[in-house]
């Protein structure tokens, strides 16, 4: 009983371990709405979507990545946010340089 039991505290544990970023999830399906928007209305050219996409699936990469041993540590974390911060900076840049769509 004590062995079921455990099995059944670490397949929690380790669901647990690699569900660790869903405020990066959401974060990253946030910025691919922006850049989809802004291809919509214009706002970004597509070269600049293209390249905005690009950075998104790396970001992607790297949160793979730091989730294939089944644990996030903070500094996999933190190294994200902060891939997400500049992505976000760059979008804004983006789709505020007045360059408009061909």
């Amino acid at each position: 009983m004590k062995k079921l039991m455990f099995a059944i505290c670490l397949s929690f544990a380790v669901t647990a371990a690699i569900a660790d970023t869903p405020r990066a999830d959401a974060r990253q399906d946030n910025q691919d709405d922006r850049i989809d928007q802004g291809v919509a209305s214009g706002e970004l050219t597509r070269r600049e979507a293209v390249k905005l996409d690009a950075q998104q699936e790396h970001i992607e990469n790297k949160e793979d990545r730091a989730e294939a041993d089944g644990v996030v540590t903070k500094r996999e974390k933190a190294s994200i946010e902060r891939s997400q911060d500049r992505a976000n900076r760059r979008i804004v840049k983006q789709k505020h340089d007045r360059q408009d769509r061909d």
